[in-house]
């Protein structure tokens, strides 16, 4: 894992960051927990793509689930009622 503290990058200014990303992310570590994760733009749209695409089919399994007929009816009360319940 790539670390920094905050402290030097106030200290040394982005150009820090700058020589350590090309390794990967970089934890910025605050109070002495990792509080900020720095990465470059590319890595940031391509994970942000990941999570729409994995949104995505999730919504087309539910969709499929429900045209199969594997779906439940009931208000939403009633189902946590049964979720809930202990058999």
């Amino acid at each position: 894992m790539n670390t920094i503290s905050a402290l030097e990058i106030k200290r040394r200014g982005i150009s820090v960051v700058d020589s350590q990303i090309e390794s990967g992310p970089i934890h910025v570590i605050k109070n002495n927990r990792p509080q900020y994760v720095v990465m470059t733009e590319d890595r940031y749209q391509n994970l942000i793509d990941e999570v729409n695409e994995a949104w995505e089919l999730r919504i087309k399994a539910s969709l499929d689930e429900a045209s199969a007929g594997l779906t439940r009816q009931g208000t939403a009360e009633e189902l946590i009622r049964e979720i809930f319940s202990v058999d």
